[in-house]
Order: C-alpha cells, then structure tokens, then sequence
C-alpha cells in the first residue's frame, strides 16, 4: 500500500508542484497593479493608467489612427570638450539626463510637439565609475523629475530603464529614447 502511495505521489508530485507556483503568480498578479482596461468608447487623446503615487504610467492608450514621433537614441550634449573627466566633458547621469531631456524637448517642438505628448521613453544606463561602478538610478530619476510629473508638466509617461554594458561614448551614462503622440482634433458632439 505504502509503494503505490509512493508511486502515485512521485507521479503527480511534478503536476502539484507546477499546479501550485500558477496558483501563487495568480495571488501575486492579482494583488500587485491591477491591469489597464481598455476603455469602451473611443478615445481622443493618450489615456495614461497606473498607480496615482507612481512616477511612471504603468500603460498609456492611444487614439485610434493617432500619429506618433520616436526619437532615435538622444545622448548627452558635450559640456566641455577640452574636459579631463567625464563630468568636466558630460557631467554626470542627471546633468547627462537633463541634457538629454532638453535636446529631445527640441526635436519635439520643431514637430509641434512638447514634452507633454511624451507618452513613453526608453532610458539605457551606463555603471558610473565614480559611484563604485554602480548605476546612478537616483541622479536620472531625478531629471525625469524636472521635466515629468511635476506641477509644469503633469504627465506620468510609461517608462522602461534599463541597465547596458556600454554606450557608444565611453563617457555617456545615459542614452534616451522618446515616444510621442500628436493631439488629435477632434470635434465635440
């Protein structure tokens, strides 16, 4: 009796096994961010959702047929080409973002756009030699900071950061990527 139990335990032991960690993702998902639900009706302009104490969107709707601006790769302005360090030529992860922020603030308005119809950015982070090879989250949350989510400009955008190996420029910490959505006119019924 004890063999068959044994047997039939180390078959399905596998299954319950599996059965249980869908279980437990399923709890967690369901008590983690609720999903964006797409709205029934049709939208006029990017509808942003996430959690209202976050930095980020945690997804952004577009309006059917909306057209859209990506910036390639926006890296950081030389500050000071005759610099002996990267802070003195680039400055550091923030003052590389802010710099970047700007120039891509730029691109947007020789479109008509400004930051706020940013609806996404893609942000590659370099190790910073100087802060024990670590990368400085801190120094580019901070420029985020000084151009979203903010009284000038409220929008949240949805947001991937991501840490690389190397940039092109050894001296760059920082490279951004930018998604924007033009406004639509539309008439009210």
């Amino acid at each position: 009796m004890k063999m068959k139990l044994k047997s039939k335990l180390k078959k399905w032991l596998p299954a319950l096994l599996i059965a249980s960690c869908f279980a437990g993702a399923t709890v967690y998902a369901a008590d983690s961010a609720k999903p964006a639900k797409l709205p029934l009706e049709p939208i006029h302009e990017a509808e942003f959702y996430g959690n209202p104490s976050s930095s980020i969107s945690s997804a952004v709707a577009i309006p059917a047929g909306a057209a859209t601006f990506h910036t390639s790769g926006t890296v950081p302005p030389v500050l000071n080409k005759e610099g002996k360090t990267v802070y003195e030529r680039y400055g550091d992860t923030k003052t590389q973002g802010i710099g970047i922020l700007k120039e891509i603030d730029k691109q947007l308005k020789e479109q008509g756009l400004t930051m706020k119809d940013v609806v996404y950015l893609r942000v590659y982070l370099v190790a910073d030699a100087a802060k024990e090879n670590k990368i400085d989250y801190t120094g580019w949350f901070d420029a985020y900071a000084q151009f979203f989510n903010n009284k000038d400009n409220p929008v949240k955008t949805a947001r991937s950061t991501v840490g690389v190996a190397g940039l092109v420029n050894p001296d760059w910490l920082i490279e951004i990527e930018a998604v924007a959505v033009y406004p639509q006119l539309h008439s009210q019924d």
